[in-house]
C-alpha cells in the first residue's frame, strides 16, 4: 500500500471516529439502546421542594392546563413576566389553568421575592437537575426565563425561551381551557 493511500485511509478513519463521537454526544442514549423519556414524561416525573420544604410532584397537576415557568430572582425578564402570571392564575385558575414556578435560586431569596410579587401559584425550588429537565424539554442553552405550556392530556404545546408576553400566552392557553 502506498504512503498516500495509508495517509488517506488514516484520515478517513479519523473522520469516521470524530463523526461517531459527535453522534454519540448528541444522541448517545439512543445509540446505546436506552431511551430517554419523552419530554412530558420527564416533566411529570419531577419532584421538587416547595418554599416550605415539602416535596411536590408536578404530576399532581396532570389534567389541568399547566404553565411551568423556570425563573430566578436576579433575572430581569422574569421580574417582568411574573406579575402577568399572577393575574392570569387569578383570572383563569377556576377554568383549569395552573401555573407552577420553578425557581433556580436560593430559597430565602425566592421566598422574599414570592411575598413581594404576591405569587399566587406554587413555587418549587430547582437545582442542577432542573437544568437537565430544561434541556430535555427544549431549552438546550439553559436560558431563563423558560416557559412550558402543557395541555390537559399532558402534551407540551408551547415552549418559550426568554420572556413571554401576555398576549402570546393568552393565545396559547385560551384554546386549551
Amino acid at each position: 500500500m502506498s504512503r498516500t493511500r495509508k495517509w488517506l485511509l488514516g484520515a478517513a478513519v479519523a473522520v469516521l471516529a470524530a463523526a461517531a463521537g459527535l453522534a454519540f454526544q448528541l444522541w448517545g442514549p439512543g445509540l446505546t439502546g436506552t431511551r430517554e423519556p419523552a419530554p412530558a414524561q420527564a416533566v411529570f416525573a419531577v419532584q421538587l421542594p416547595d418554599l416550605q420544604g415539602r416535596v411536590q410532584g408536578l404530576s399532581q397537576w396532570r389534567g389541568r392546563v399547566l404553565v411551568i415557568n423556570f425563573w430566578a430572582t436576579w433575572c430581569a425578564p422574569c421580574r417582568e413576566e411574573i406579575p402577568v402570571f399572577v393575574r392570569m392564575q387569578e383570572r383563569h385558575g377556576p377554568k383549569g389553568l395552573q401555573f407552577v414556578g420553578i425557581a433556580i435560586d436560593r430559597p430565602e431569596q425566592v421566598a422574599a421575592f414570592a411575598r413581594e410579587f404576591g405569587i399566587n401559584y406554587p413555587v418549587l425550588l430547582g437545582g442542577l437537575d432542573t437544568m437537565e429537565l430544561m434541556r430535555q424539554t427544549g431549552n438546550r442553552p439553559g436560558v431563563l426565563p423558560f416557559t412550558l405550556v402543557l395541555d390537559r392530556s399532558g402534551r407540551i404545546t408551547s415552549q418559550t425561551l426568554g420572556e413571554i408576553k401576555e398576549v402570546k400566552l393568552e393565545n396559547v392557553i385560551q384554546p386549551l381551557l
